[in-house]
């Protein structure tokens, strides 16, 4: 008789292991040949517990499970270890909808969920309902602070440097901020505006944080887009990357951005028919700014949209589009619409109401 196929969770050893980036495949006798391969990255703390006993305390009979997008497919093995804890009764669902932060919840299965538990970032709102597990990362971000120290100016110099890094890496901000004082700076750090949740946090949206009595920054986090949009919004600052996920040390650059955004502005600027697009994501809508620009344009309609991708404006024959929602889909994937995708700022340049030299990074502030 055929054995029978466990259901896969976190816990499986028969799921790829890595250290420190090298994955290591583990080689178990009868792995079963239709069993799901399911792979981690790196350990991240759940919380399960701390939500099991959110679920029990209330006594909630349906759960609502949201992850972004990388972290989607881990989904089953989440699910199959909250089983092993909960009634039977209990019924657990995965949101399959594009989640990209705490501004975009899914809110039909928000509203169907008696708890909904939202992976990966920090909140913006809070309710008794939802539950934000920023699933923090275990990566040493010492070594790598070290590498970046030869970018910073030195102590006897310049004294003065600002430190912000992502919710990811939060959990050691402290370890982070006593390096350097350690090293001989003066850290400047704050809360940026009521959408960051901590000291020192950055958003793709939000830079607030970086605000600071400081001429040089350190960003410590993975990838480039949040040092990008730092540069943009400090043009001031020296944005010095800390990336302790890739392991690697580099200065924001925001020239070949600029460019990019020029290049979009001056295609726009033969237009004759616009779209403005307001998104529906409960936390990206703007209708202040397309009221702004519907009542200056006869020429340009509005348009509801919660994902904005290529595909759904093929279909819309206008020369150009407005995007009022999340600042990265007009900076990200810019280039991957047929039509110019400005933000609203760069509408006003490519209309002529504000000069180019006025150019800068779209930011959201404050929450719904």
């Amino acid at each position: 008789m055929d054995k029978k196929m466990e259901a896969p969770t976190l816990k499986d050893p028969r799921c790829t292991n890595n250290i420190m980036g090298v994955e290591l495949e583990l080689d178990i006798e009868d792995r079963p040949k239709s069993r799901m391969e399911l792979t981690y990255e790196r350990e991240w703390d759940y919380e399960l517990d701390q939500i099991v006993e959110a679920i029990k305390e209330k006594g909630a009979k349906t759960i609502g499970l949201q992850f972004p997008e990388g972290l989607k497919r881990r989904g089953p093995m989440i699910v199959n270890d909250l089983k092993e804890k909960l009634p039977e009764d209990v019924v657990v669902a995965i949101s399959g909808q594009p989640c990209y932060g705490a501004c975009d919840l899914d809110t039909h299965l928000l509203k169907r969920s008696d708890l909904f538990v939202h992976f990966g970032h920090s909140p913006m709102k809070t309710s008794e309902k939802i539950i934000y597990v920023p699933l923090y990362s275990n990566v040493e971000v010492l070594p790598i602070m070290k590498l970046a120290l030869r970018e910073l100016e030195s102590p006897s110099s310049n004294p003065d440097v600002g430190l912000v890094t992502t919710t990811q890496h939060r959990n050691k901000f402290e370890e982070m901020k006593k390096f350097l004082e350690d090293e001989g700076y003066i850290v400047h750090t704050r809360r940026g505006d009521e959408r960051l949740t901590y000291e020192g946090q950055v958003l793709g949206c939000n830079y607030a944080s970086a605000e600071v009595d400081a001429s040089q920054i350190m960003y410590v986090g993975g990838g480039k887009f949040h040092p990008l949009g730092l540069a943009m919004v400090h043009k001031e600052k020296r944005v010095v990357i800390a990336d302790p996920v890739n392991n690697l040390v580099s200065i924001a650059d925001a020239d070949k951005f600029i460019k990019q955004r020029y290049a979009s502005i001056h295609k726009a600027m033969s237009a004759k028919t616009w779209g403005i697009i307001y998104c529906t994501k409960i936390g990206q809508g703007r209708w202040e700014l397309v009221e702004e620009i519907i009542e200056d344009n006869k020429n340009a309609y509005v348009i509801t949209l919660d994902e904005i991708t290529p595909d759904r404006l093929l279909n819309f024959k206008l020369d150009a589009f407005v995007n009022t929602g999340c600042p990265r889909i007009s900076t990200d994937d810019g280039p991957r619409f047929k039509k110019p995708m400005l933000t609203p700022q760069e509408y006003w340049i490519a209309t002529g109401r504000d000069p180019l030299e006025s150019l800068a990074f779209d930011t959201f502030h404050g929450t719904w």
